[in-house]
């Protein structure tokens, strides 16, 4: 008997656990999703981003997720944080500047070079029919595609090498989106890049500041549009490939 009394007691308190559970994670959520709304109002759509296909990616894509649990409650705003391995997930705002800059239509593939913590893919996967992004850190490598097959980004292919030399066998590219600084322009992703194509960089000093440098290719001659000043951590392996 007083075992049976006692089995619906655990029984409730297991019940209550799992919902005081669910609440917290309830609450957390909204917190984040209101975060989320007013970063996109104040830093992105405030600072003169426009498109709504951009606008709409930052919205849906939950930065929160791809930074540790310790950075989450700083993830919305409008600063890079540390990922690990000396990299960074890039401020909000130069995101969105970035993906923006390209001129998605939405049936593109685009290259992007350094996955870093996956937060750009995504929010390019949110707008494009396909994402291929390389990752030189096989640490931060292996992190990202893990965390991008959970979150069900399944248009996003990732592959572990040197971002310099592009990824020949899917080439060519109708977008390519270097997030990494560079002092010049890798000659093999201007060879991947379409016909039509845009490439966009930070291009310059990669100790010190660059200017956001936007490539179009047509009939196989370049414009450059150079858009501001931005900081990135550098390309890594470009030294001795100058």
């Amino acid at each position: 008997m007083r075992f049976l009394v006692k089995m619906p007691v655990l029984f409730m308190l297991v019940l209550l656990n799992v919902f005081v559970l669910s609440l917290d994670l309830a609450m957390s959520s909204d917190v984040f999703e209101k975060r989320r709304q007013a970063m996109v109002e104040k830093d992105i759509k405030g600072r003169g981003v426009k498109d709504q296909r951009v606008l709409n990616a930052m919205l849906n894509v939950q930065r929160h997720l791809f930074v540790d649990e310790g950075q989450q409650d700083k993830a919305y705003n409008d600063h890079p944080l540390p990922i690990g391995e000396g990299q960074t997930i890039s401020q909000p705002y130069v995101v969105a500047l970035m993906t923006e800059a390209v001129d998605l239509k939405g049936n593109e593939r685009v290259l992007e070079i350094g996955t870093g913590s996956g937060y750009q893919a995504a929010i390019l996967s949110e707008i494009v029919k396909e994402v291929f992004t390389i990752e030189i850190k096989k640490g931060l490598y292996e992190m990202v595609r893990a965390r991008l097959q959970r979150l069900g980004y399944t248009n996003v292919q990732v592959k572990h090498g040197d971002g310099y030399y592009g990824w020949e066998s899917h080439a060519p590219f109708d977008v390519i989106m270097v997030t990494a600084s560079a002092n010049h322009i890798p000659p093999p992703l201007l060879a991947q890049l379409k016909d039509g194509g845009r490439l966009i960089i930070p291009l310059g000093s990669t100790v010190f500041y660059q200017n956001l440098t936007l490539v179009k290719k047509d009939k196989g001659k370049h414009t450059i549009k150079e858009l501001g000043s931005v900081a990135f951590v550098p390309m890594t392996g470009l030294a001795q490939k100058k």
